[in-house]
């Protein structure tokens, strides 16, 4: 049986290191979709015809990775018409088999909403912060008032907000490591995978 796993959280936490450990574990496809939002605001032009355009190679490019393109990528990813126009390629993405982790803001909630696995990962601002400014070597008190304003944005914009979509495992990395982390959700992972062979033969 195919099987879709959602992992949706802010920034810095955790999850995308989470999702991509998980996906090697079981085998499965993984989708950084953030890369998209981050490639579309890499291109020049329309946005929107951008995103009607991304291909796989648009999310090799290692610039995608910046500071910089982040904050361009989360202003672009609250145009409806580019959530739009990405959603059908995030969807057939979910379907690959034997099974595919997508981890975003709004995969569980609107991408990805049957799902039979869904995770949300949260951690403090603070905390976030520091492993942020860690990771790309920036300073703290300026990498938590960037991804203040992100969460903002992400949280209430009137398309996809960021929230945990019904029915999600939340797993807070706060005081948490990598190893500890991916023990938690492959916990979680194993019951719902027998909740759903469960369903299947009844």
């Amino acid at each position: 049986m195919q099987i879709t796993i959602s992992v949706d959280g802010p920034s810095a936490s955790g999850k995308g290191t989470l999702a991509k450990r998980i996906a090697e574990h079981l085998n499965f496809h993984y989708l950084d979709t953030g890369l998209l939002y981050r490639a579309i605001a890499l291109k020049d032009g329309d946005p929107i015809l951008a995103a009607k355009a991304i291909t796989p190679e648009d999310l090799l490019e290692p610039k995608l990775r910046s500071m910089h393109v982040a904050r361009k990528a989360s202003k672009v990813a609250a145009v409806p018409e580019v959530r739009a126009a990405l959603l059908k390629y995030q969807q057939e993405f979910a379907l690959r088999e034997p099974g595919a982790v997508l981890d975003g803001r709004d995969i569980g909630t609107c991408v990805c909403p049957n799902a039979q696995i869904k995770l949300f990962i949260e951690a403090s601002l603070s905390v976030r912060a520091e492993r942020r400014a860690k990771e790309l070597g920036l300073d703290h008190k300026s990498t938590l008032i960037d991804l203040e304003a992100r969460d903002a944005r992400d949280r209430f914009r009137p398309v996809s907000p960021l929230r945990p979509a019904p029915g999600s495992y939340i797993i807070d990395t706060t005081n948490l490591n990598a190893d500890q982390a991916f023990r938690i959700a492959i916990s979680y992972i194993e019951k719902a995978q027998e909740r759903v062979k469960k369903s299947d033969k009844e």
